[in-house]
């Protein structure tokens, strides 16, 4: 048989201390190298034997169909994988992951560029097909998804906040005439969906019943409906589910999801409505319904109406602006667009039927100028928030929002600074940065931005070697803020800044989901490595590491791997390419995840060295002065 090549690594999908270069897959992988590739959609529920399981797995090279390839199977000879090379050029372009014996996933390269961009669902795990044009891991349309699956993808949206998923199962404007519709209920219709996403990211930034633990459980809703062909001049059959729910559970709590209206557009179901949680305790709501009307759902309680008509319309207004954002290509021209949105935002708070929705525009507002400025793209939004803290500073109601807009004012301050210094300036600037946040902590001292405030100020200090004035802001944020983010962060810098001499832990995932765990390196000298693709340095420390380890790992080196990208992919397509003959550590939340949050890391590189006993003999060793250490400990 012609030898073929398993490019998992290219795609993403190899990890962990499977990340060979392609050629060394070209002859004969073990079944075990084969168990390691995993699906770029993380969420695939499929069998992962175990490590003794995977040992005594089988793989098989031979012709499949009308393509050659792998089947790797367990020891019961039930099949777990199944790798294939389709179009005879040498290099697997399918990847099936399996679950019982049955194809539930599939990673397809379509167009044989050693990249994935489309992903399939089959047999119990449902019927999705997402397409990838750009080839990042992520979907970016739906070529086939069910009604079922529409309300599960809005309850991820809801729990992640995530308007672009919600956008992909929601219904475009442009897509209305393809549904066959007469005039004038086709142009309701488009009104409606108009302002859709910006609806959603109105309901999704407020609500507080779905989070990223929540799970979805079932679908619910009366049976669907056929909209004939002819019905106020409508020109074919139409598929209709009205007044749809997700039932949903967090922790021990179960809850519900109003989907609201889905209409069936070729394989594809779409969302009409802005979806929403059901908060506890709405039992008497009006039921929803754009085709018909007036229907009563079987299953119970269904969420109010969404923004009105007038916020609609502003909305559709946002969602367009924002749609012609990429043509801001000049400075002038973001400058001018940021300042369309910023105006645009502020009608949007003005109009807010509820207190709530004010708050929460205004807050959007806020973020919106601050990160154009600091990118860059609005200097004038510094004066922008200005004018806005002073209005807010009128109305004693408005105190906590004043906090919010202050500190985003004090960060677009900072950051068109910092554009405009000179390397003489940048400590004066530095100064004034800190004398304020100083300030702000003094004048809000309950806002929650004041944890970050107080955080910035340790990390400065730790960074100007004033460990004990550092370890005092690390505490205050412990003390005053405890359920803050920011506090588990602060606990972690302390907690390194007092590690020298002490036994620390540190345990997490690797990336094909099994545990790393510094506990079971005892009797060896371990060094951590915090590092990222995007650390330049940590990257030219490892040519180093690896040359330590080949001559000192037989006398009880042993080194771990604590990946800080923001994506597993990253991670990934860097290992494909640059083979690290060590363990990893890969959770999501980069420089804020937690693992890095456990011992407060702040920067790139960070290096930990740890001795026999799993004591910390240098809590930031460099490496020029690595192997030093490493003849003290191994002597």
């Amino acid at each position: 048989m012609k030898r073929i090549v398993l490019l998992g690594v290219v795609i993403g999908g190899l990890i962990g201390a499977v990340a060979l270069p392609s050629s060394a897959w070209s002859a004969s992988p073990t079944a075990e190298q084969a168990l390691q590739l995993s699906p770029i959609q993380r969420t695939v529920d499929y069998d992962r034997p175990s490590a003794e399981e995977a040992a005594r797995s089988t793989i098989a090279a031979g012709k499949i169909d009308n393509s050659v390839g792998w089947v790797v199977s367990s020891p019961a000879g039930v099949t777990l994988r199944q790798f294939l090379d389709t179009n005879g050029d040498g290099t697997v372009d399918q990847w099936s992951y399996y679950r019982d014996g049955l194809e539930v996933y599939r990673d397809i390269d379509s167009d044989f560029n050693k990249k994935a961009d489309q992903y399939r669902w089959f047999h119990t795990a449902g019927t999705r097909w997402g397409m990838d044009k750009d080839e990042d891991g992520v979907i970016d349309s739906w070529k086939m998804i069910s009604a079922e699956e529409v309300t599960a993808e809005v309850t991820a949206a809801l729990g992640s906040r995530d308007v672009r998923r919600f956008a992909r199962v929601a219904l475009a404007a442009e897509q209305v005439p393809a549904l066959g519709l007469g005039r004038e209920k086709a142009a309701e219709l488009a009104k409606k969906v108009a302002g859709l996403a910006a609806g959603f990211q109105q309901v999704a930034s407020r609500q507080k019943e779905i989070g990223s633990g929540t799970e979805w459980i079932q679908f619910s809703a009366a049976q669907p409906g056929i909209v004939p062909a002819g019905t106020d001049g409508s020109t074919r059959d139409l598929r209709v589910y009205e007044n749809t729910m997700a039932i949903v559970k967090t922790g021990d709590e179960t809850g519900q999801v109003l989907v609201g209206t889905l209409v069936q557009l070729g394989d594809t179901w779409r969302v009409i409505d802005v979806s929403q949680p059901i908060s506890s305790g709405e039992t008497e709501l009006a039921a929803t319904g754009f085709f018909f009307r007036g229907a009563t759902p079987e299953h119970g309680p269904v969420a109010a109406a969404g923004p009105s008509e007038q916020m609609q319309s502003l909305l559709g207004e946002l969602e367009k602006l924002d749609a012609a954002a990429e043509r801001a290509a000049s400075p002038q021209d973001q400058a001018r667009y940021n300042a369309q949105r910023a105006d645009l935002l502020e009608r949007i708070a003005q109009d807010a039927d509820k207190p709530e929705d004010r708050v929460m525009w205004i807050r959007q507002l806020a973020d919106m100028v601050s990160a154009a400025v600091q990118s860059g793209g609005y200097p004038e939004g510094v004066t922008r928030l200005e004018k806005l803290l002073e209005r807010l500073k009128q109305n004693p109601g408005d105190m906590q929002l004043a906090a919010y807009v202050r500190f985003r004012q004090l960060t677009a301050e900072y950051g068109l600074a910092v554009q405009n210094a000179s390397a003489a300036d940048f400590v004066k600037i530095q100064e004034d940065w800190l004398a304020k946040l100083q300030q702000y902590a003094a004048d809000y001292p309950n806002a929650p931005d004041t944890a970050e405030a107080m955080l910035q100020l340790g990390i400065a200090q730790e960074f100007a070697g004033e460990e004990e004035e550092a370890k005092k802001w690390y505490s205050r944020v412990v003390a005053e803020f405890p359920s803050s983010t920011q506090s588990a962060k602060a606990a972690g810098a302390r907690t390194r800044l007092d590690s020298v001499g002490k036994v620390i832990s540190l345990r997490g995932q690797n990336p094909a989901g099994g545990v790393v765990d510094l506990a079971s390196y005892r009797s060896k000298v371990v060094l951590i490595q915090y590092w990222a693709t995007w650390c330049i340095p940590c990257k030219a420390d490892m040519a180093t590491l690896k040359e330590l380890l080949a001559k000192y790992g037989s006398a009880g080196l042993t080194i771990l791997g604590v990946n800080l990208d923001g994506t597993a992919k990253e991670m990934a397509d860097y290992l494909a390419e640059n083979r690290l003959p060590w363990p990893q550590i890969r959770e999501e939340g980069g420089l804020d995840s937690r693992p890095a949050n456990e011992l407060g890391i702040l920067t790139l590189p960070t290096m930990i060295l740890v001795d026999q006993q799993g004591r910390v003999v240098n809590r930031n060793v460099q490496i020029t002065e690595l192997e030093g250490e490493l003849k003290k400990l191994l002597r």
